[in-house]
């Protein structure tokens, strides 16, 4: 079976290699890949092998198959950079039979209320302030996930199909549309091994600019260029999992942990092993937990380089904690870690919240 999965990983490296070469790599949608749940915080974000929630639309839609309850709702909320721009999720899975499950989701990054200072000055040169009006600026993703075992014990198969929306105001909005795949392996209750394939097809955003006359002056009065209408590619992303889990006595504690390897195609990165087009970033995670009452998270993610003023370097990294709490269906998961650049100063407090519902009793009617 593992030796499946290399040749698996190996045939996805090869054709994600190939599309790198003949496509221009651009950062794009890079809101998808600030990840979703404070669980998945406090683990550093090494979770693709062991999640089994309704999370699992975002970080392995294999893992919906874990669903076991009739459905799960997973919501979180977080704000960056004092509240200016604010981050939201939402997901719903639901458990089709003991072989297969499905999951919605939705994720909204946003920034609101910006000033727009176009007409600042009227046709007559004078500053009015009474021009100024407001906008926002907001990217959207809609995820749908489906998930199967495989005929493999402890293997199965998802796939998530993303609509994304773009919009800034109305100077300007796009549409894309891209693919995820996972591979989720559960050897037994002490290892798991994960495969998750972002944009597998490449996610192409379409622009779309509707600047007025005056807007455009105001463009060129400043020295910025006039955006035109144009595609962006997010070229695929591979990470791979490992995942651990041993009881510590017969008491309900145990502990465990996770190393992921993210893989990007998209040319040299600022990450621990930088490479063209390949680059690869790992992060890990452990937790302790009794039952499924309490769990404590600690993990390291986004080891970088970083430069001083005398323009020597040095390493760094971001480090993560993490608390949950449940009880009869219902969790809430807490994380404290920096969002944005992994050498700045400020924290966050990251709360999100898990509901396991029964199937209703009227449900067949």
């Amino acid at each position: 079976m593992l030796k499946n999965l290399v040749c698996l990983t190996f045939i996805i490296l090869s054709s994600l290699g190939v599309q790198a070469q003949n496509l221009t790599p651009k950062y794009s949608n890079e809101f998808l890949s600030l990840g979703v749940g404070a669980e998945a915080y406090g683990m550093g974000n090494a979770v693709v092998a062991d999640v089994d929630d309704a999370n699992a639309l975002y970080w392995n839609p294999a893992g919906l198959v874990g669903v076991k309850k009739w459905a799960e709702v997973s919501f979180m909320h977080s704000e960056y950079f004092a509240g200016i721009a604010k981050y939201d999720y939402l997901a719903v899975a639901h458990a089709i039979d003991d072989k297969s499950a499905l999951g919605l989701g939705f994720i909204r990054f946003g920034v609101d209320d910006i000033p727009n200072t176009t007409q600042l000055i009227d046709n007559n040169g004078a500053i009015n302030y009474d021009n100024i009006s407001s906008f926002s600026a907001g990217d959207y993703a809609f995820i749908g996930s489906y998930a199967r075992t495989l005929k493999i014990p402890g293997l199965s198969l998802g796939g998530s199909a993303k609509v994304i929306y773009r919009q800034v105001g109305d100077f300007a909005k796009s549409w894309g549309f891209g693919l995820d795949l996972g591979l989720k392996y559960k050897r037994n209750e002490h290892l798991s091994l994960g495969v998750m394939a972002r944009d597998i097809s490449s996610t192409f955003n379409a622009w779309v600019f509707t600047l007025d006359e005056s807007t455009q002056n105001v463009f060129l009065q400043t020295g910025n260029e006039i955006p035109e209408n144009g595609l962006e590619i997010t070229l695929p992303r591979l990470i791979l999992a490992a995942s651990t889990r041993y009881g510590l006595g017969s008491k309900g504690i145990y502990a465990g942990g996770e190393l992921d390897i993210d893989i990007t195609t998209d040319g040299r990165r600022n990450t621990l092993i930088k490479m063209n087009p390949f680059s690869l970033d790992p992060h890990f995670g452990v937790k302790i937990g009794f039952k499924e009452l309490v769990q404590v998270r600690g993990g390291i993610s986004s080891i970088q380089q970083f430069s001083n003023i005398d323009e020597s370097q040095y390493w760094g990294m971001q480090p993560n904690l993490g608390l949950g709490v449940g009880f009869k269906g219902f969790s809430l998961d807490y994380a404290f870690t920096r969002l944005g650049a992994s050498d700045a100063n400020y924290y966050t407090h990251i709360f999100s919240i898990k509901l396991r519902l029964a199937k209703p009793k009227n449900a067949e009617k």
